[in-house]
């Protein structure tokens, strides 16, 4: 197994995933790896919390599963904790049909 695959901190659910889950609990300024690459969390987050693995504008849809989770109340940067403090949730909501 190579050094990258045994200390992928992050799983990303999906390849279209937006965010990825943290393993472990995060510091600031950490580099952490997951299956696409690296980046470095940009505050501390705990484990089995959320991190963004792209930038989201406010209004875009944050996706986990490989489905929309919710949209970004605020600017997250690639690296930032993605919680509801910057997160509005969609699940358990009506969707129009066709909507992904």
């Amino acid at each position: 197994m190579s050094e990258l695959a045994q200390r992928q901190e992050l799983i990303r659910l999906d390849p279209s995933d937006t965010v990825a889950v943290c393993r472990v609990a995060v510091g600031a300024g950490q580099r952490v790896c997951f299956d696409g690459g690296e980046l470095t969390a940009h505050n501390a987050i705990p484990q089995g919390h959320k991190i963004a693995l792209l930038p989201h504008a406010v209004g875009e849809e944050v996706i986990k599963y490989g489905h929309p989770i919710g949209v970004a109340t605020a600017p997250v940067a690639a690296g930032q904790h993605v919680h509801t403090h910057n997160l509005a949730t969609v699940r358990g909501r009506a969707r129009p049909r066709g909507a992904r």
